[in-house]
């Protein structure tokens, strides 16, 4: 009764659950009417049978609310009636290009989107045709929030519930902020300043881990989120916490740059590190198109002819796992050309996932096949001269053969599946060379087929070489010297990746 005292304030013709089919009946002269919105918020399927029986013929059911589903097939059959579940709020909702990327609908084809009744609803608000000042039926202050959520949950009758913060506790608005969280050492000789862009899984998991143990001065960690940001900056020691990348390409402290975030900023923070004369390590990809790649080879280049070159390394780091060291150390006392053949469980990823994305991912062939692209450089040792990718079919084409010719007659077959078993093990190399064979499961097995007094090694758990890799780097700024992966490679590397990611399926170059 009181919701319908409050929708009547409104000029609502009301009228209780038990009238509802009588007034009906009057509204439309006997006919039925032609169309029911349900906005009712109930377990109870009585909202949908009341809205079929006052239906006319060929009528128009449209479910806003949430209700019980148990339709009678009487209802709907006899009068032929159409139902319909209303997705949120327009056109666009859950389309990752309209959502995320911005790309509209035309205004002549899809007069009203998401956005277009978003605007509608703000202009009404804005010249009062709609009040919503009656909807609130609760305030609450923000030290008070329980007691409002024991409301919502509660039997006590609620509609708008407002959180309602002091004037002076209202937060500022900052688009960047720097704290301060551990001091800095006192002593720092021969530690080099090492800044993260990027908190996520496996910046926390395997690049930090790898940093800490290589006793690198951890100095400032940046993440959009700042509750992020300052979680990791407590668990792993830095000094700082930031959500502005500016604050380390500008902080002299900073001595390396470690790049840990989406795959379609990787090559704006490379330019800017170098630019700002710092060493960078970069998680792969080195960048996802062929003018990123441009311009940061140019830059580079011209650093090194300068005599100003850094150390620039992509996260490569299963050339640096212990069992792949092992056999590139037995594939060079052999003579002739290697045969690779990779086989690479990857699993199914959802077709809407950001690795996914062209734009922001670069595709998994790119976002991750580069890993195996530079295995294979790296234990045959000669560059790559030819490259060819065929696909299944089937979309996402995920799932690809990836071969590679190279400069001194070897070969390899990088299978990259995602149509597998969770059973069967995810990474398996294969080497054939000289009569003889080196096989690798998972980075924890190798065995050796027709080698003299080699049978193959076995460690106690999986190593793919991330804290090597990560240690590698930070050596090389300390101490300078050969770059752990030759600047040449990584072009190299990158460049065949990024044709092989955009060919066309079955094309050789």
């Amino acid at each position: 009764p009181v919701r319908r005292a409050l929708a009547e304030r409104f000029g609502a013709e009301v009228a209780a659950p038990e009238a509802a089919l009588p007034a009906a009946e009057r509204f439309s002269r006997g006919r039925g009417v032609d169309g029911v919105l349900i906005a009712a918020a109930t377990p109870s399927s009585e909202p949908i049978h009341q809205a079929a029986e006052m239906c006319r013929t060929r009528g128009r059911i449209v479910l806003v609310g949430v209700t019980g589903l148990e339709l009678r097939r009487s209802d709907f059959y006899e009068k032929e009636l159409t139902f319909q579940v209303s997705c949120s709020y327009g056109p666009g909702r859950y389309d990752p290009l309209y959502e995320a990327k911005g790309q509209d609908y035309p205004f002549g084809f899809v007069r009203w989107t998401a956005q277009r009744n978003m605007e509608a609803v703000l202009d009404m608000l804005g010249d009062g045709r709609l009040d919503v000042a009656p909807l609130v039926s609760h305030r609450a202050p923000v030290e008070e929030a329980p007691r409002a959520y024991e409301v919502v949950l509660g039997a006590e009758p609620s509609l708008g519930i407002l959180l309602e913060y002091a004037p002076e506790a209202k937060p500022e608005r900052v688009e960047a902020r720097t704290v301060a969280v551990a001091p800095r050492p006192a002593a720092v000789a021969g530690l080099p300043g090492v800044s993260v862009l990027g908190a996520g899984s496996y910046a926390t998991v395997a690049l930090l881990p790898g940093l800490r143990a290589a006793r690198a001065r951890l100095r400032c960690v940046v993440s959009s989120t700042g509750a992020t940001g300052l979680h990791t900056a407590r668990r792993f020691g830095f000094e700082e916490t930031s959500t502005d990348a500016e604050r380390v390409f500008a902080d002299p402290d900073t001595e390396a740059v470690v790049i840990a975030t989406r795959h379609d900023s990787h090559a704006g923070y490379i330019l800017r590190a170098l630019e700002a004369g710092k060493h960078v390590f970069c998680e792969k990809p080195l960048c996802l198109t062929s003018d990123e790649l441009e311009r940061i080879e140019v830059l580079y280049r011209h650093l090194a002819h300068e005599g100003r070159a850094p150390v620039l390394m992509v996260g490569f780091n299963r050339r640096f796992a212990r069992l792949v060291r092992a056999m590139r150390e037995r594939l060079a006392a052999v003579p002739g050309p290697r045969a690779i053949v990779m086989t690479v469980n990857a699993g199914a990823v959802p077709a809407d996932h950001w690795t996914q994305d062209p734009e922001v991912g670069g595709g998994r062939i790119l976002g991750e096949g580069c890993h195996f692209v530079d295995l294979a450089r790296f234990l045959v040792g000669a560059p790559i001269e030819r490259w060819a990718r065929w696909s299944l079919p089937a979309p996402p084409s995920d799932s690809a053969t990836l071969q590679l010719a190279f400069a001194d007659g070897s070969t390899a077959a990088i299978h990259y599946l995602a149509n597998g078993s969770r059973a069967f093990p995810k990474e398996r190399v294969e080497v054939f060379a000289a009569g003889r064979v080196l096989r690798l499961d998972n980075f924890r097995v190798l065995r050796a087929y027709g080698w003299p007094g080699f049978r193959g090694r076995r460690l106690w758990r999986q190593d793919k070489g991330q804290r090597a890799c990560v240690e590698a780097f930070v050596a090389a700024v300390r101490a300078g010297g050969p770059l752990p992966i030759p600047p040449d490679e990584l072009f190299e590397v990158t460049r065949v990746t990024l044709e092989l990611a955009r060919q066309p399926r079955g094309a050789w170059t």
